[in-house]
């Protein structure tokens, strides 16, 4: 499989890390990863962005790993904050799980499930 990023010339540039467009040749699977919330297996949900942002990234990690895979295989990320203030603490959570990767990115400005939730992750994986 192979990634191949498509930032032309012609559109803004992409910010924050991530591409406008990833094209994805030779793929056999794709992995669809539902909404990530912060909380643990028994409930605990941190109290600040970068801790809830860490677990969230956790649990998808966790799940790309039972499927055989890693954050390299990411090929969108979709997150949905429950307040703009959020942003820079998701930005740099996110850069420091994914590196130097750059998969296509959407971040929503959303009402969360639950109150005590502060965001929320979904991606999507190919391999």
């Amino acid at each position: 499989m192979e990634m191949v990023a498509h930032d032309p010339d012609s559109v803004p540039a992409a910010v924050g890390g991530y591409t406008n467009g990833l094209e994805v040749v030779g793929a056999g699977r794709l992995l669809f990863v539902s909404g990530q919330i912060p909380q643990d297996r028994v409930g605990n949900v941190p109290d600040d962005a970068a801790a809830q942002c860490r677990l969230i990234w956790a649990n998808i990690v966790g799940t790309l790993a039972h499927a055989g895979l890693t954050v390299a295989n990411i090929v969108k990320v979709t997150t949905y904050l429950s307040d703009r203030s959020l942003a820079a603490a998701n930005t740099a959570v996110r850069t420091e799980v994914l590196g130097d990767h750059k998969p296509a990115l959407t971040v929503v400005l959303a009402g969360i499930f639950n109150p005590q939730w502060l965001l929320e992750i979904e991606v999507i994986a190919a391999a």
